[in-house]
């Protein structure tokens, strides 16, 4: 292996053959034993007993890709099993996240007698034992942090419960739903062979899940999420089909992991941030073409929306000013779409680098509702307990949290959270930093070494795409300005080149010009627009540059 690749692993605690080997050839067979899972025995048990008796099944889920996909997974493995199930799934802006007691209470009047939650669940005990009284029993599945105490389930799936052993701490709530359908399935009558290859085809679902709930794509995600997009490739289920179709990934091409985080999960996750995340579900429950064809064609429609309303509500809030003596941002607006909010969020902490709460009110309640996400300096939900008398209800963690409170208190919020950010926060706080994988000399640089760094994919939350540093390369052109905002510039060390693709570089093209000396910060990409035009099938993307 060649130079830059080799000091990747290294970097990344790689170093010794054997893990360097698993993490370049990850198998099937690294796949964990299900039963490593806490209460896994006993949640097939009580599964099987119910698909063999034909109890009624329902499935509780959440609204986002990873909720959703995770009904999808355990619907069709309890339709394999010979079972049936109904689901249900929360509306974002009417029920907000978790199990509410009044659908276990419907459900009990239809005759429900089991519920398999996923993707949540963990911190449902009242409404687990309110299952319980009616006569319900309840498996947990869930990757969630638990609280002290587990709910009161026949069983509860959690890598992340305290005394739960299963090594890979990481699995989103699809990747937990997988181990008790891998589990289930082994206990069909079927040939070895057939039960790792039905399991194998449902890694398409689990990859998209995991990209799009960023969990780290190391250890077992890592295996499902290699194997998963491989099988993106051959799709037969008609929805996943329409899905890609209508991302732009028609006949053979498949979308890498970045593909699925940008172009795929913004579909699915737009029909629970717009309206109702049913028709995720429904997408790939059907068996109809032409009706998957409408479907994948209303989520499309529905993310055209939530981007119209997203840029909207975000310049709003980036047209307002702010200075060096902003410690963090709480922007308000009583007609602001809520399904939206954690998004727009999140583009204002990338272009501040300051932690940030978008608020919108709440036509029914009157209240100021929103999501906030921080910067690595500031832990936000730290923040939040500093000042809960202000709000009628918030959660969230280090990075993500969410908020309620009565909308008069705005301005109070504002001013006591940029207080507690003021003291806790230091100037270079605010200032984003890279870090580098790599310094690299231009002459390290070919076809191979390239094609060994995009081995190391698929990239996303912990193993992002290598970032490299090349010092004290000329810019040996002047640049090259495309459609106004990017730039195109050619660098040179040691008789060298290399072309880089600068994205919204146009305003710092002063620093660039012909013959400056300047240290760069870059990535190397594949480039499937390249390759169809019969150049190599990659590219070298700025990410930022440094003048000597």
């Amino acid at each position: 292996m060649g130079a830059p690749a080799a000091k990747v692993l290294v970097r990344r605690g790689l170093a010794d053959p054997e893990s360097a080997r698993r993490f370049l050839h990850p198998s099937l067979d690294h796949l964990l034993d299900p039963q490593l899972l806490r209460d896994l025995p006993r949640a097939v048990e009580r599964l099987q007993k119910a698909i063999q008796t034909s109890e009624k099944i329902l499935i509780y889920g959440d609204y986002d890709v990873d909720g959703t996909t995770s009904v999808v997974l355990l619907t069709k493995a309890i339709q394999l099993a010979g079972g049936a199930a109904g689901y249900h799934v929360p509306h974002r802006l009417r029920d907000g996240y978790g199990m509410r007691p009044e659908v276990v209470e419907t459900a009990a009047a239809q005759g429900v007698r089991l519920i398999v939650s996923v993707d949540t669940g963990i911190r449902a005990a009242e409404v687990v034992a309110r299952a319980n009284e009616l006569g319900i029993d309840v498996i947990v599945t869930d990757h969630h942090l638990p609280d002290t105490a587990l709910p009161p389930a026949v069983a509860v799936l959690n890598p992340n419960r305290h005394d739960c052993a299963y090594p890979e701490k990481n699995l989103c709530g699809a990747g937990v739903a997988f181990k008790l359908v891998q589990a289930l399935l082994a206990t069909l009558p079927w040939p070895v062979e057939k039960q790792r290859r039905v399991a194998e085809s449902f890694l398409k679902l689990v990859a998209i899940a995991t990209v799009a709930d960023v969990v780290p794509l190391t250890g077992e995600n890592r295996v499902m999420v290699r194997y998963g997009l491989d099988g993106l490739r051959a799709v037969r289920n008609p929805g996943l089909r329409a899905l890609l179709d209508v991302a732009g990934f028609k006949g053979e091409a498949f979308p890498s992991a970045r593909q699925v985080a940008f172009q795929i999960a913004p579909r699915l996750n737009a029909a629970g941030r717009m309206d109702t995340a049913k028709t995720v579900i429904d997408l790939f429950l059907t068996d109809d073409a032409a009706r998957a064809g409408e479907l994948a064609q209303q989520l499309h429609d529905q993310n055209a929306e939530r981007r119209s309303v997203q840029a909207e509500i975000g310049a709003v809030c980036e047209s307002q000013p702010i200075d060096d003596s902003t410690s963090a941002l709480v922007y308000y607006g009583e007609d602001w779409h809520r399904g939206v909010l954690g998004i727009v969020a999140s583009r204002l902490v990338e272009r501040f680098h300051r932690p940030v709460f978008v608020l919108g009110r709440n036509s029914e309640d009157g209240l100021a509702q929103g999501s906030g996400r921080s910067i690595p300096a500031f832990h936000l939900l730290d923040a939040l307990d500093s000042m809960r008398d202000l709000f009628v209800k918030y959660g969230g963690h280090e990075f993500a949290a969410g908020v309620t409170l009565e909308a008069a208190r705005v301005a109070e919020f504002r001013e006591r959270f940029s207080a507690c950010a003021a003291a806790r926060l230091r100037p270079e706080d605010f200032q984003p930093s890279l870090e580098i994988d790599a310094v690299l000399e231009l002459r390290e640089i070919d076809e191979q070494s390239v094609q060994e760094v995009l081995s190391l994919a698929p990239f996303g939350n912990g193993n992002p795409p290598p970032l490299f540093a090349a010092l004290n390369v000329e810019v040996a052109a002047a640049p090259s300005v495309v459609k106004e905002k990017h730039l195109r510039i050619v660098v040179r060390q040691n008789g060298r080149f290399l072309t880089l693709k600068a994205w919204n570089f146009a305003d710092r093209a002063a620093e660039l010009a012909r013959g400056a000396r300047v240290d760069i910060a870059f990535t190397l990409e594949e480039d499937a627009y390249s390759a169809e035009r019969g150049y190599p099938g990659w590219s070298a993307t700025l990410r930022d540059v440094r003048v000597g």
